[in-house]
């Protein structure tokens, strides 16, 4: 283990408990990164110290699962779990055990997942200490389940999508008899709740393996009970002069393959841009899919709205799925159009969500090109400038509030970005030339329309 601020606080931790006799030992993630050869990101501890025994030994303490036996320490800016050595009774509702006996470590372990996740650590001695085999399925590179895998998911549903996850950001195998258990009990992932299914899902997608992940999901029947828009992209053909690589699901996963370190924002956007292609799928003069960027784009509010995202990573990913076609067009976009869609909120992943779409695909990116030379051409003052003009200067001109003052403001706004008014003057001239037009179109509209549209029949 590299030394690092979160260790060495983990050390004080684990020293505080020996010394007043306690037994404490890293445990789950922290060991399994060592093992791996991998930096520990966190490190939890476990104790035969009852809850109140740390707290009495910390100032800043914060019981996460008292009833569990877990403790949060708080330790020069780092958290740390420090949980009580346990065996776990029965899990009547699929996740939480209905209660704990406290026990030693060699029983903590055997309650643990995966034989991965079942390894402690004395830091004090610097030995592993394995009672579950975890060391030998690193060496292999296996997934497996401690013990009985149908009880091991039947004490918490989603472990069914963490085998997944785990196998693919490590491209492990899964060892056959657990992989057999997660296929039989597939169904029973609509029993956890849709935040932890989806907190799950982003991890599988940005941890690493994203593709193998999705894969894995779909060949075991997972995928169909949380996602099934994502199944339905398996063999739905493509025009091959723009996409050589195959069906919308193998285009989908090769984009999943290209990405690094994606935002969950991003990593949503990318398993779901071409949603809207199976219901839209056609046959004329080529394979068509028309409109499915709209078509899309609801149905990720959808899938959205499902997994309990927030309204602000809803909107991004809708915006990821609806726009991704708008880069064929940029190159002949009017000035103030394009730089609209420049400044889009979030256009960064926009950008890369289109290069990962191309690579996945043609491998043409002038249109990726066009942009970021569009960006580093123009500075953040041309593309959103201070307005010249708002509505409270339409209604010093004595205009009423009311539909055109959205039509009017976003033609000044126009021709402000495309540069044909520089000043508050030209901007109030223009704008009394689009009130101007709109009523001489009313007055058009009224004289055009049949007599007894205007009251005389």
């Amino acid at each position: 283990m590299q030394d690092t601020p979160a260790l060495r606080g983990a050390l004080r931790v684990v020293r505080a408990l020996r010394e007043r006799g306690f037994r404490a030992l890293f445990a789950g993630g922290c060991v399994r990164d060592t093992v791996m050869g991998l930096q520990p990101r966190d490190y939890d501890i476990a104790t035969d110290a009852g809850p109140d025994e740390v707290a009495r030994l910390f100032p800043k303490t914060c019981e996460v699962g008292a009833q569990f036996g877990v403790v949060r320490v708080r330790l020069d800016g780092h958290d740390y779990e420090v949980a009580r050595f346990r065996r776990d009774a029965a899990y009547a509702d699929g996740r939480h055990p209905d209660r704990v006996i406290y026990s030693d470590e060699r029983e903590d372990a055997l309650r643990r997942d995966f034989t991965l996740n079942g390894m402690f650590y004395d830091p004090v001695e610097g030995r592993i200490i394995d009672y579950v085999g975890g060391q030998e399925d690193v060496r292999r590179r296996i997934i497996r389940a401690i013990g009985d895998p149908e009880r091991r998911f039947a004490e918490d549903h989603l472990r069914l999508m963490r085998a997944v996850r785990f196998a693919a950001r490590y491209h492990y195998a899964v060892e056959d008899a657990t992989l057999a258990a997660v296929r039989r009990l597939n169904h029973e992932i609509v029993t956890v709740s849709r935040e932890r299914v989806r907190d799950e899902l982003l991890k599988t997608l940005t941890e690493g393996g994203a593709p193998l992940g999705v894969r894995m999901l779909i060949d075991l029947g997972l995928m169909r009970r949380i996602l099934p828009e994502v199944c339905a992209l398996t063999g739905v053909p493509q025009p091959k002069a723009f996409h050589p690589e195959g069906d919308v699901l193998i285009h989908t996963l090769i984009m999943l393959g290209l990405m690094r370190d994606p935002t969950p924002t991003l990593a949503m956007g990318v398993l779901l841009h071409d949603i809207g292609k199976p219901p839209t799928y056609e046959v004329t003069d080529r394979i068509r899919f028309n409109n499915h960027p709209k078509v899309g784009e609801k149905m990720s509010r959808g899938v959205c709205a499902r997994l309990r995202l927030s309204s602000d990573e809803t909107d991004q990913i809708a915006a990821l799925v609806r726009e991704h076609l708008q880069f064929m067009h940029v190159r002949d976009m009017r000035p103030s159009t394009l730089k609209r869609f420049l400044r889009q909120k979030g256009f960064e992943e926009h950008l890369k969500l289109h290069r990962l779409d191309c690579l996945a695909s043609h491998g043409d990116l002038s249109n990726w090109t066009f942009c970021q030379e569009a960006l580093d051409r123009l500075g953040p003052e041309e593309i959103r400038p201070e307005p010249l003009i708002d509505g409270h200067d339409l209604i010093s001109l004595g205009y009423r509030p009311g539909p055109p003052f959205r039509r009017v403001l976003t033609a000044v706004e126009d021709a402000q970005l495309e540069g044909r008014v520089r000043s508050r003057e030209e901007a109030l001239a223009l704008a009394r030339e689009e009130f101007e037009k709109i009523q001489l179109s009313a007055i058009s509209s009224q004289q055009s329309a049949k007599p007894e549209e205007q009251g005389f029949g």
